[in-house]
């Protein structure tokens, strides 16, 4: 397609991460992140760019409910396999979770900055997302105004104080 041909003259490679015969593209980055290129869908219609950020995971569902309790995003579609969430407001990019099979053995390339709503305090929501299953996590950040967390799957996010 002519996106596939633009992001690989900006630097784009073809990636085989096991896909097999997709109606998607499957690119990487300049550093090697691999991402899709999604053939027009509906239900991304009103996304903008980024369709959906999406999380390999051990269990979709458990994955869902945490971050749907952490971000009262809506519950879109749940499976065994795939779980997807999306802002309540209806805009915005998809949050999806896939499950793959192993375990997480390297830290996050890409992770997930929450910032509590306006008049919260950090402390409180962060006392919150542990109520769910949310980590500390040490990750040498050092002394930094914001909080580091691990999702109950392992994946590495921050909560952001709030302005």
């Amino acid at each position: 397609t002519e996106l596939v041909a633009r992001l690989q003259a900006l630097g784009a490679t073809p990636a085989d991460v096991g896909q097999g015969d997709v109606p998607w593209t499957v690119l990487a980055d300049p550093e090697g992140n691999e991402f899709c290129v999604l053939e027009p869908r509906e239900v991304y219609r009103d996304t903008g760019p980024i369709a959906a950020v999406v999380v390999d995971c051990a269990d979709p569902r458990a994955m869902a409910r945490f971050w749907g309790e952490t971000t009262d995003w809506t519950l879109h579609e749940e499976t065994d396999d795939h779980a997807t969430l999306r802002s309540a407001k209806g805009v915005g990019p998809y949050l999806e979770f896939l499950r793959t099979p192993g375990v997480k053995a390297v830290p996050d390339r890409v992770h997930l900055d929450l910032l509590p709503y306006p008049g919260d305090d950090k402390a409180a929501e962060v006392a919150r997302l542990r109520t769910f299953g949310a980590t500390d996590l040490d990750i040498g950040q050092g002394d930094v105004p914001w909080t580091c967390l691990a999702d109950p799957d392992g994946h590495e996010f921050c909560v952001l104080a709030p302005s």
